[in-house]
């Protein structure tokens, strides 16, 4: 089963990966926000009070079995920027501007927060490197598992057919329905591959997210690549998604370590 409980948390861990990785994607189940944010918010600018976040990130790590100044996370800008964390980022320096981490150290913790945009997580058993992407749709049209993928190989010196990856819960094609404006950008870019990531129905236009970027994936070479298929706007018990909530709700958040899962 990918869900799992631990200490009143539910979380979604993908199979694909060894056992020597710690890896999971939280639902919102467990803490201590109240409505619209009920109940695991980890998103400290959606308007919850901020000693909420802060007692929903210190369950996270606990039940986790992780020291929480172990933490290295990103503020996210929906581009193809990469950090490389060497070392827990200081809790009293204002976090880089990026959408990719990645790590070699088993001291640090990646994490990431979401709401209806794509987790994506990488694993390199060879180089014991592992990383977390977060592609909306403008990060997937600018190529942010491309440039993640690209910089495993440069930077770690990664072979692509190597690369485990896995993406996570987000919103899926029949809730994410999008305007002229973004099918444009895809089809300058995509074009041959339109038919797999546009849907219509009823005049309407739906963008899958999941098989564009397993499709980019593909492209730059990973060929283990497992999708979750779990949507966020579908089960709202489970997760947030700006999408179906209109804005007012929290962020669940992604976590991956070099040490065993739980």
């Amino acid at each position: 089963m990918p869900f799992h409980e631990r200490n009143g948390l539910r979380y979604y861990s993908f199979d694909v990966f060894p056992k020597n990785i710690m890896q999971a994607v939280f639902t919102r189940r467990g803490g201590v926000s109240p409505a619209p944010w009920s109940s695991f918010n980890l998103g400290g600018s959606v308007g919850d009070d901020p000693a909420h976040v802060k007692e929903n990130r210190t369950r996270l790590f606990n039940a986790m079995g992780k020291r929480a100044d172990s933490i290295h996370d990103v503020w996210l800008v929906h581009g193809t920027d990469i950090v490389y964390a060497d070392a827990p980022h200081p809790t009293s320096e204002p976090p880089a501007r990026a959408d990719i981490i990645f790590t070699d150290n088993p001291e640090v913790t990646l994490f990431m927060r979401f709401g209806d945009c794509v987790p994506i997580l990488f694993h390199d058993p060879l180089k014991n490197v592992i990383g977390i992407a977060h592609a909306g749709w403008m990060g997937t049209v600018r190529g942010v598992v491309g440039a993640a993928v690209a910089g495993m190989t440069s930077h770690y010196g990664s072979d692509p057919k190597n690369i485990i990856a896995g993406i996570g819960p987000s919103i899926g094609v029949d809730h994410y329905e999008v305007g002229a404006d973004v099918i444009a950008q895809f089809a300058e870019k995509y074009s041959q591959d339109m038919d797999q990531i546009v849907q219509t129905k009823n005049g309407s236009t739906y963008l899958d997210l999941w098989t564009s970027n397993a499709l980019q994936l593909k492209s730059a070479g990973v060929e283990q690549v497992q999708v979750s298929g779990v949507c966020t706007a579908c089960s709202l018990d489970d997760w947030f998604s700006h999408r179906a909530e209109k804005g007012k709700t929290g962020r669940f958040g992604a976590l991956m370590a070099l040490g065993a899962n739980l």
